[in-house]
């Protein structure tokens, strides 16, 4: 056990190997998965202590007790010093990168309205009770917020939840609808941030509500994903599909109890990054599964395939189930409809996927490339290609300062983690009606709850995962140059005597014409200073304005292709045909 603060509050060195002492020994509980209350306490004791060392000495104590300033200078070091940086889990986005963003939103939207879709938008808090409840063990990563007028309320953690929200306010004008949703989510969850793992970030959601034949809506959704991900040129890629159904019957057939359901789904749902035996473990030590019923799971949840695996399921005692029994008749349906949109081929049939959120009830299913899966996989039944990794280093970067239980967080070695699932949905027929249910009388609510149901099933694209993996082939493309941060199309430039308001003329009739068009903001700029613009911002075309050519009614256009491409002295264009030629060029 760590040493107790010490009764001398003079005492510094003492309390600075206390704070070291208790930060170690916060790590030692989070690798063992000890109570997270008893974290949670020994958090407490952790924070208080540094703030006595802070009243002491004015420098702020990192988790491990280093101080937080050494780093590089970058946080505080003695009291009263403004912290120049984001909060842990947030990022400032650069011109070059928002670019990129813009494009992938862009995208997905085109994506999303082609096959119908519209939008809404929800606050981006909720009333705690429309969020309690509704993500299983992830319900501990809330952000919650204090009580503001008498209302408690929460950030909003995904835009499902949102959504039925709204359909259980508006069912009656919205008993179908097609709807995407792009915005902001937050989750308190440890954040990898080059991977895309991170506090706050967006979200692209599509989702089909309303009630439909079995499996058509559900084939179309998979059909949006990868056409999505086909058009944001994210690489070879795999879905991941299973059904709540079949797992539920797979649970049921081991014996797993009716209360353990959930919790036991949630451990097989880390399939993808842990081994089987570490999964094992977890729903035996932790859980209190009994070892002969997760040795029966183990040899279901191994299992992967396409259609094929569905036949030999239909063959095996677990079609006698009759829950199972309807997730393979689902599945059956579903195949058939992904053979004629021609997406069969990226279907991966894979019993260990599970989704940890409570509020799923039919299909499931995630998206992963290669190289986006964690490096610790289950020897037997391997995810989507991986990208091998050395072993973890232990970090020893020290925590961010400040009052809260994450400075305890010990920073995680981002190297050895996958930016995880790309995109991720399913079905949930009853969160709608759930919720018409909750608001009505106890006498009622189950008839409410009925009546109100709007079955649903949609897809989410994880934004910050998909610019991980695109500004990563990005850079490698540019070979450190760096993409372009802006649209500009034209740069309007001079020789000679500058031509200030020649060029702002020129730039005025390109934007009447619809043509991104920029100037130098100086009377008389140089050539060379303005090629070197044209260079830095990747601007395509560049027009030159000269007194002689100007004169003749000229103007010389010269298509811009970097430093190390010559691309001749240009082309000689009557003045008065600039616009159109450009239209044509661009």
């Amino acid at each position: 056990m760590p040493a107790a603060a010490p009764e001398n509050a003079g005492d510094v060195d003492a309390l600075r190997e206390s704070i070291s002492s208790l930060g170690l020994h916060i790590r030692d509980l989070k690798t063992q998965k000890a109570d997270a209350d008893l974290v949670a306490t020994e958090v407490k004791k952790l924070v208080e202590m540094k703030k006595q060392l802070a009243g002491l000495t004015g420098e702020v104590e990192g988790p491990a007790g280093g101080k937080a300033g050494s780093a590089g200078g970058k946080k505080a070091s003695s009291a009263g010093r403004l912290t120049l940086k984001t909060p842990k889990g947030t990022r400032d986005w650069a011109p070059v990168e928002m670019a990129l963003r813009e494009h992938i939103f862009a995208t997905l939207t085109r994506v999303f309205k082609t096959h119908g879709g519209c939008t809404i938008d929800t606050p981006v808090f909720e009333l705690r009770e429309i969020l309690a409840g509704k993500y299983g063990e992830d319900s501990k990563l809330i952000y919650d917020l204090q009580d503001q007028g008498g209302e408690i309320c929460s950030l909003r953690y995904d835009l499902t939840v949102p959504f039925a929200r709204f359909l259980a306010m508006n069912g009656s004008q919205y008993p179908s609808i097609k709807r995407y949703h792009i915005a902001k989510v937050y989750r308190r969850d440890q954040p990898a941030m080059t991977k895309g793992r991170m506090r706050e970030f967006y979200q692209c959601d599509f989702d089909i509500a309303g009630v439909f034949d079995p499996m058509v809506p559900d084939a179309e959704v998979l059909c949006i994903l990868c056409e999505a991900l086909t058009a944001l040129e994210i690489g070879e890629f795999t879905v991941k599909i299973n059904h709540r159904k079949i797992l539920d019957g797979i649970f049921e057939l081991c014996g797993v109890p009716a209360d353990k359901i959930r919790t036991i789904s949630s451990a097989v749902d880390k399939l993808d990054k842990s081994p089987w035996e570490e999964v094992r473990r977890e729903m035996t030590e932790e859980k209190g599964l009994d070892p002969a019923v997760a040795d029966k799971i183990g040899e279901y949840v191994k299992l992967k395939g396409g259609p094929e695996l569905l036949t030999q399921l239909k063959a095996d005692p677990l079609a006698s189930n009759a829950s199972a029994k309807a997730g393979m008749n689902d599945m059956e349906l579903l195949f058939k409809y992904l053979d004629v949109f021609g997406i069969t081929p990226k279907m991966s049939f894979d019993l260990s996927l599970a989704r940890g959120l409570d509020y799923y009830t039919g299909i499931i299913y995630e998206a992963v490339v290669e190289g986006s899966a964690p490096p610790i996989a289950p020897a037997a039944a391997a995810p989507a290609p991986a990208v091998a990794k050395p072993p973890p280093k232990k970090s020893t970067k020290a925590g961010g300062a400040g009052t809260s239980a994450d400075d305890a967080d010990e920073a995680i070695d981002e190297s050895q983690i996958g930016v995880g699932s790309i995109a991720a949905g399913g079905r949930y027929d009853e969160l709608v009606g759930m919720f018409v249910g909750a608001a009505s009388s106890a006498s009622s609510s189950k008839k409410a709850a009925e009546k109100g149901a709007i079955p649903c099933v949609g897809v989410s694209v994880g934004v910050e995962r998909v610019f991980s993996i695109l500004m990563a082939k990005l850079k490698e493309k540019e070979e450190g140059k760096g993409g372009r941060s802006k649209a500009t199309e034209v740069y309007v430039m001079s020789v000679g005597d500058g031509l200030l308001l020649e060029r702002m003329q020129l730039a005025k009739e390109l934007w009447d014409a619809g043509i991104k068009a920029e100037f130098m903001y100086k009377a008389k700029p140089k050539l060379r200073a303005q090629f070197e613009v044209c260079d830095k911002e990747h601007i395509p075309i560049a027009v030159i304005l000269g007194p002689d050519e100007l004169k003749d009614g000229f103007v010389k256009v010269k298509e811009q292709k970097g430093k190390e491409e010559a691309s001749g002295d240009g082309e000689k264009i009557r003045r008065d045909d600039l616009i159109s030629y450009l239209r044509e060029r661009l």
